[in-house]
């Protein structure tokens, strides 16, 4: 099964982007990995917005990966994107993870990435932790309800000040499981 990868970039105070939705903040003086990242993934998960950015900034690099869209309101998406409704969430994750293939980038935004989270449906999260605080913003984990912890699998720490967490979930217990006994 293909592993999902949450990758993404945050301020120290918790937010993928500034209060008016820039990310100018984000480093992109060194690779910090991306490169090997990109290698090993030929799929990519994205909301809405997500998408329309990265076609309006740079629709020339991700046109080689598959993008699935989630979205209730888009029709139409351009090249080798697919849009995937509320309705098929769950169902359509599960298929595409099942499909041959590489490891498949969730890139956000966060509401997306609270839904995979609630439906423990990431392998690792991947936090390039920026050395700025923005003091308001979009937070990365918004309208979660409960508790998720986490393993930390490993870290780095780049000459910029940059810090790189890899972690992944702890599964959650079910306490229906103790019927099964």
């Amino acid at each position: 099964m293909r592993k999902i990868i949450l990758n993404l970039a945050l301020s120290l105070d918790g937010y993928i982007e500034g209060p008016n939705g820039e990310y100018d903040w984000c480093f992109a003086d060194q690779d910090y990995g991306m490169t090997e990242f990109l290698s090993s993934t030929d799929a990519i998960f994205l909301g809405r917005k997500s998408y329309e950015m990265l076609m309006r900034d740079s629709p020339d690099v991700f046109a080689a990966i598959k993008m699935y869209v989630f979205s209730n309101t888009l029709t139409h998406v351009e090249g080798n994107a697919e849009i995937i409704a509320e309705v098929d969430f769950k169902t359509r994750i599960d298929e595409i993870r099942h499909q041959p293939g590489a490891n498949i980038w969730l890139f956000g935004g966060a509401d997306l990435v609270s839904a995979f989270i609630v439906h423990n449906m990431i392998n690792e999260l991947l936090l390039s932790v920026h050395p700025v605080i923005l003091g308001a913003g979009k937070p990365l984990f918004s309208n979660l309800k409960e508790r998720t912890e986490l393993t930390l699998l490993g870290s780095e720490q780049f000459s910029s000040g940059l810090v790189q967490l890899k972690y992944t979930l702890k599964p959650k217990f079910d306490m229906g499981m103790l019927n099964n006994l």
